[in-house]
């Protein structure tokens, strides 16, 4: 078991850009469009998807989940960290 507050152990963080930079790059290359993943998410606007390729938003976990298995992915394959998740 990892022990948080050491100095030498820090917690994960989430790259957000990166990660929405990621996103756009696996919805490419799965053919899937901007409307695609609206229609499917049943969003009103594509807005939130631009959010979540940007970073300026990231994906409700619900919303991570079913887009890792739209995509044929997994979660940890879309979210890009800044040090390591791991």
């Amino acid at each position: 078991m990892r022990k948080y507050g050491e100095e030498s152990e820090k917690l994960p963080v989430i790259d957000a850009a990166s990660t929405g930079r990621n996103i756009a790059g696996l919805r490419r290359a799965a053919g899937f469009s901007m409307k695609d993943l609206q229609r499917v998410f049943g969003f009103n606007t594509p807005q939130a998807i631009y959010k979540w390729q940007t970073g300026r938003a990231m994906p409700a976990l619900d919303n991570l989940l079913a887009l890792a298995w739209m995509l044929g992915v997994s979660m940890d394959r879309i979210i890009v960290c800044r040090d390591s998740c791991v």
